[in-house]
């Protein structure tokens, strides 16, 4: 202990923002317990470290009494005056007990002290540079699978990839590197637990806000965002600015955008629709690449009937009802699809059922019902079946990018 260790502490305090105060506030209090420990002592000491020349006085606290009751903890009035004329009675008296070898053991105990509360700095700050990146992307390389839990290395430390987080069929290989989206960061004991997700909805918003500028600077708004992790997304948008369409910004020239974001995601297929306050306009839009023929909403139950043509029914649909799930995520609403023939038969069968119990209504009835085919026969007019419905699936409208 020397006034270069005190210069040391100085130096730490300007790299790594620990206060020289604290920490020999901190190595004082840890010799405390080395003194007590390494010379069998039980009484009360204190422990003095010079700020400048960097000595370490060990002192004994003892009560000045004139009929002292223990040689280890009392002293009398008159030997305690003689190292200091100013102490009375029941004042408690500070005598040097500095053992010959204690440089030694305060050497190594400052040591441990200075390297425990380093480490415990640097895990703070990573921790306050974390938590506050929580709901943000973070790029990391792979450096190990435990547990089925997949390591990431950011720099200065390590995330974490839960198997919960991380996306099906998806391929994590050794030095590869990987954006993930931040969901939570905990304080442990052995530092900052940072938990990444692949599969999180804000890992696609994050990744839109990087490549569409007209997204970060808030021109262009991400409305929703429903996701099957490693299969497919829909994103609504709309814009702020009449002149800018919101589609378009996002796709990107030639879809360089949405390709970026796509090849990131591995190949998951991305389906950008523009966002709309009348809800048949935004469902119809969902359940892009499918064309719709009509939406009939029920506002009280938030659900929707949705007619397609007979040949778009399975497209609507999607592969095991994914397009239609999706879409009914997005928007909010309850969907029911159905095709024209289906929707046909329907208005057939209730037609027939009133035909079959006549009442006073029966003629207004009837008249709706007639209203309908009507509006389905100018709609089919409009709508005519492709030589190849598939033209549908590769739709640029609703930018859709396999």
């Amino acid at each position: 202990m020397s006034a270069e260790f005190i210069q040391a502490l100085e130096q730490l305090e300007n790299e790594k923002g620990i206060e020289k105060e604290v920490l020999i506030e901190a190595i004082e209090a840890a010799l405390i317990s080395a003194y007590k420990r390494n010379f069998g002592s039980t009484q009360n000491v204190k422990i003095s470290i010079d700020r400048v020349s960097g000595d370490v006085k060990v002192y004994a606290l003892k009560r000045v009494t004139s009929r002292p009751e223990s040689d280890a903890g009392d002293i009398t009035l008159e030997e305690a005056r003689k190292v200091n004329g100013s102490y009375e009675e029941e004042d408690i008296a500070e005598i040097e007990v500095t053992p010959r070898k204690f440089g030694r053991i305060a050497a190594q105990t400052a040591k441990q002290v200075v390297m425990q509360r380093i480490r415990e700095a640097e895990r703070g700050i990573i921790f306050d540079e974390y938590y506050n990146k929580e709901g943000d992307i973070v790029t990391g390389i792979i450096q190990r699978s435990e547990r089925k839990n997949v390591i990431l290395d950011l720099g200065k430390t390590e995330a974490i990839i839960a198997p919960s987080e991380q996306t099906n069929g998806e391929e994590y290989r050794f030095n590869d590197r990987l954006k993930t989206y931040i969901v939570e960061v905990k304080k442990t004991t052995k530092g900052p637990q940072i938990m990444v997700s692949r599969t999180h909805p804000g890992l696609v918003k994050r990744l839109f806000e990087l490549e569409v500028p007209e997204i970060h600077d808030g021109t262009v708004e991400i409305k929703s965002i429903s996701r099957e992790p490693g299969s497919r997304t829909k994103i609504a948008v709309s814009s702020r600015d009449q002149n800018v369409d919101p589609v378009g910004a996002c796709v990107g020239q030639k879809g360089t955008r949405v390709q970026a974001i796509v090849d990131e995601l591995r190949g998951e297929k991305i389906d950008i629709i523009k966002w709309s306050s009348n809800p048949e306009d935004y469902i119809s839009s969902s359940l892009s690449p499918a064309k719709v023929v009509r939406v009939d909403v029920n506002e009280d139950g938030r659900s929707a009937r949705v007619i397609v043509p007979d040949f778009q029914l399975s497209l609507a649909i999607g592969k095991e009802g994914q397009n239609a799930r999706l879409a009914a995520k997005l928007t909010g609403w309850k969907i029911d699809i159905k095709s024209e023939s289906q929707f046909r038969a329907a208005i057939e069968q209730q037609m027939f059922n009133m035909d079959s119990n006549y009442n006073a209504d029966e003629d207004e009835m009837t008249e709706e019902g007639e209203e309908e085919f009507e509006e389905l026969d100018e709609l089919d007019e409009d709508t005519e079946e492709p030589e190849n419905s598939e033209d549908f699936t590769d739709s640029k409208d609703s930018g859709d990018l396999e």
